[in-house]
């Protein structure tokens, strides 16, 4: 199924509603702090999952207590697609339960 980029307007709506995320460039991006390497990890993990779950599978950087993501769709020429925007909400949705900020 093809998926189509996002109008800069429909990203700016969306990005309204996910607080901490933002555009970069031409990729949506956010960074989490957690307590302890440990927690970051697992979190990294679980977010792992979900692209499989997605199909979807963005950049993910792991750092000592951090967690960072950039995320937009190469079969749209690396446009922002809805696709992004719901491995965004999923991440958001897992975050508080690994102690993200």
């Amino acid at each position: 199924m093809p998926v189509e980029p996002l109008s800069q307007k429909e990203i700016e709506e969306r990005l309204a509603e996910l607080p901490g995320w933002s555009l970069d460039g031409d990729r949506l991006a956010r960074s989490y702090r957690l307590g302890t390497h440990f927690a970051a990890t697992a979190m990294v993990v679980h977010i792992a999952q979900v692209q499989e779950e997605l199909d979807h599978h963005s950049d993910l950087t792991l750092g000592y207590n951090t967690v960072s993501l950039t995320v937009n769709t190469h079969s749209a020429g690396g446009a922002v697609t809805e696709l992004d925007f719901e491995l965004a909400r999923k991440v958001e949705a897992l975050a508080p339960g690994h102690g993200a900020q």
